[in-house]
């Protein structure tokens, strides 16, 4: 019987990734510089980076019945994560996203397929002993019903809930607030802790959010690195530098190797540290889930560096 370290319970999607100079006009379509069908999600790619780096995973999302759905499955179980609790719906995969990258700096910007998580996995719709054979439950914050309803299950058994929230500057929904409230580890972007506690101070707003429930709170910043409070201690860890070529699912990618660090038992300061790395040498390639290297290239890319 598979037994998973850690189960995603999120999205998972099929990018179309064009890189270029400018954005296009009707009556001026410029130039494409790289094309790249790629494959992404917040928890999805996650979970494809802790199973690449040799955590065994699980994950779970609907999934439509066209190519782009049997391209999403497949991309998901060649880099070894399990795919048997996908929920299936009858009807063309909705998780794909147009995704334009500017040559000179790697920014990036979406453009949504009208529909996008329309759908959303349903409580009942969840294997509960599935979810709870895994160490930690990683969320994306996205089937906010199932995943309240899974991060319960976990701590009911004694597990860990690790809650990826995305970067903003918007009123934090109260669906969200409860999911921060079950959750273990949270991992947000900028702007998330001040929203959700009022604090513009990071390290504040970082403290505060530890007495709504999280023990661990990593605030992601980019280019300025990541913010770590911890009942014991606070921290700042620098992003390495390297020639970017393509930030889409830096955090992502970030958040898949925090996972592989805490299933490996480090302390909070050299998981970070890894998850930087981890991060960085994604940001090289164009293409969500392109280039995620493997243990060796990390440990040399950080010993390379001091």
């Amino acid at each position: 019987m598979f037994a998973p370290d850690i189960i995603g319970l999120g999205i998972a999607v099929v990018d179309v990734v064009i890189n270029l100079e400018r954005m296009p006009r009707w009556d001026d379509p410029g130039m494409v510089g790289g094309f790249a069908l790629a494959d992404g999600g917040p928890a999805g790619t996650a979970c494809a980076v802790a199973a690449t780096l040799g955590v065994r995973t699980g994950f779970i999302d609907t999934v439509g019945n066209d190519e782009m759905a049997a391209r999403k499955l497949r991309s998901l179980e060649q880099a070894g994560v399990d795919i048997s609790r996908m929920v299936r719906r009858d009807t063309p995969e909705d998780h794909v996203v147009i995704v334009y990258v500017q040559e000179k700096t790697g920014e990036r910007y979406f453009s949504f397929l009208r529909g996008f998580l329309s759908q959303t996995v349903l409580p009942e719709e969840l294997d509960r002993d599935y979810v709870t054979s895994a160490r930690y439950l990683h969320l994306d914050g996205s089937h906010p019903k199932a995943a309240l309803q899974a991060a319960r299950w976990m701590h009911e058994a004694g597990k860990s809930v690790v809650l990826d929230a995305a970067a903003t500057n918007r009123a934090i929904p109260e669906w969200m607030r409860a999911l921060v409230a079950e959750t273990d580890v949270l991992i947000c972007g900028s702007g998330f802790g001040t929203m959700l506690t009022g604090y513009e101070d990071r390290w504040q707003a970082g403290r505060a959010i530890l007495d709504i429930g999280p023990r661990i709170v990593v605030q992601t910043e980019g280019a300025n690195g990541s913010y770590t409070v911890s009942p014991d201690d606070q921290f700042h860890t620098p992003a390495f530098k390297v020639d970017v070529v393509d930030t889409t699912g830096a955090g992502d990618v970030f958040h898949g190797a925090y996972l592989v660090g805490l299933v490996r038992d480090w302390d909070p300061m050299r998981i970070t540290t890894f998850a930087s790395a981890v991060s960085a040498i994604h940001c090289t390639v164009l293409g969500n889930r392109k280039g995620i290297p493997d243990m060796e290239e990390v440990d040399a890319f950080i010993q390379e560096r001091g």
